[in-house]
């Protein structure tokens, strides 16, 4: 068998991730605080990275919470709003954890179909005008896991609105947002939250590696006081090591460079990824993402990811089903992660695809 090409994993590839410059970080994390890098810490994070994270969204650190990578923020959150028979909403697809977790806590979960422009608010209207009372609605609205889409500037303000009517809480999980790398920014939900409705979380992961496992809520400071309150009883303090790194590469202008190196590399394996399809697989319907780190593709109906997927690992390329992202349904889909793939793996990776999807047909 030929060496594994992958398109399964969400990370980047080691040579967009900035080694000197972690190294770097890592040395004037211990020389400028070797008392707060070493120590336990408390469980509202590094103080420091704390009021570094405030100041980008424009709040005081008593909204900040900085954890053990964002799926931690996530359990945290789910575990402070979500139990048994809770009704939750969430985009369809969406990320296979949040699913994960959202069963194991007992939660009645509402998949709202996703379009290419974001979750479908007039369903989700129709939804809780027949009787759904959602205490929290999961969005990834940035080139959302596993779809690559972006919530469009009308659908974030009329789930503002229908969140602000219905009083449910907006999980806005935006992992990805410094990750564009075409078309516009849009400013964050949370930034055009004027009811407290939106607690939002974000990663460190995507922009300056997955091993530092740092990530962070932002809500308001009583929602963060009782999290910060689970986070005491779960292991009194998250890493500090890693967030005294992760403090030091950002206010040195690290994160910058970092996130302009990862556009420019991703921006180039959409393009390659794209034709490639279209040439070797030109059955696929995809939308090429502006930012992320993954592409939703859809093959005809009637085609079997199992089959596909099976094929696809005897032929050295890995992929991901799409059905692993829905409760239901997704048989003809799949998810292609650019991120972890070099530029000249890519066209040889579908090749082997598309020579899977022909052969289990």
């Amino acid at each position: 068998m030929p060496d594994t090409i992958s398109f399964a994993r969400g990370a980047p590839s080691l040579d967009i991730i900035d080694i000197e410059g972690l190294k770097a970080a890592s040395i004037r994390a211990f020389d400028n605080d070797p008392g707060g890098t070493t120590a336990y810490g408390t469980s509202v994070g590094y103080l420091p990275l704390r009021e570094w994270i405030a100041e980008r969204h424009g709040v005081t650190p008593e909204h900040v919470l900085v954890t053990n990578g964002s799926m931690q923020a996530d359990a945290f959150l789910f575990d402070h709003l979500v139990g048994q028979g809770t009704d939750v909403v969430v985009e369809k697809p969406t990320y296979d954890r949040t699913l994960l977790g959202l069963r194991q806590r007992g939660a009645t979960i509402h998949p709202v179909s996703l379009e290419t422009d974001g979750i479908d608010v007039a369903e989700l209207r129709a939804l809780i005008e027949g009787g759904v009372k959602p205490a929290l609605a999961h969005i990834i609205p940035n080139f959302q896991n596993p779809a690559g889409y972006t919530l469009s500037a009308e659908k974030r303000a009329a789930l503002l609105a229908l969140a602000r009517e219905h009083g449910f809480t907006i999980f806005e999980d935006d992992p990805y947002i410094a990750i564009r790398f075409s078309g516009e920014s849009l400013p964050t939900m949370l930034s055009q939250d004027e009811s407290g409705s939106v607690v939002y979380a974000s990663s460190f992961s995507k922009t300056v590696c997955p091993g530092v496992r740092v990530g962070y809520l932002v809500g308001a400071p009583d929602l963060i006081a009782n999290i910060a309150g689970r986070a005491t009883n779960t292991y009194i303090a998250p890493d500090m090591v890693s967030q005294s790194i992760v403090n030091e590469f950002c206010r040195a202008g690290d994160l910058d460079r970092s996130i302009a190196t990862v556009k420019a590399a991703l921006k180039e394996r959409v393009a390659i990824l794209t034709a490639a399809l279209s040439e070797h697989l030109p059955e696929a319907t995809f939308q090429a993402p502006e930012g992320g780190y993954f592409m939703w593709v859809e093959l005809p109906e009637g085609a079997q990811i199992d089959k596909i997927a099976a094929a696809a690992t005897e032929r050295g390329v890995a992929i991901v089903k799409g059905t692993d992202f829905l409760l239901e349904g997704g048989e003809n889909t799949l998810r292609l992660a650019y991120s972890g793939v070099t530029a000249d793996q890519i066209e040889e990776g579908v090749k082997r695809l598309a020579d899977a999807v022909h052969a289990a047909a």
